[in-house]
């Protein structure tokens, strides 16, 4: 199981950045902006092979599930 920032959020975040940047703001006037999307993945080849049974409620909230 993974639950971590989402990827293609924190490039669309960097290029808010970079817009800002571009548009004259300076880089250390900018504020510290955190992760807003998570995503919860769940590899249940791996999970079967250590011998886990992952409950269906648990799939259910995962977003991505490999199998």
């Amino acid at each position: 199981m993974s639950y971590a920032p989402s990827i293609p959020d924190a490039y669309r975040q960097a290029g808010i950045y970079v817009g800002r940047i571009l548009k004259g703001e300076k880089p250390g006037d900018l504020p510290v902006m955190l992760p807003t999307k998570f995503e919860f993945v769940i590899n249940l080849n791996t999970a079967k092979a250590l011998g886990f049974e992952v409950p269906p409620t648990l799939l259910a909230r995962a977003d991505e599930v490999i199998e």
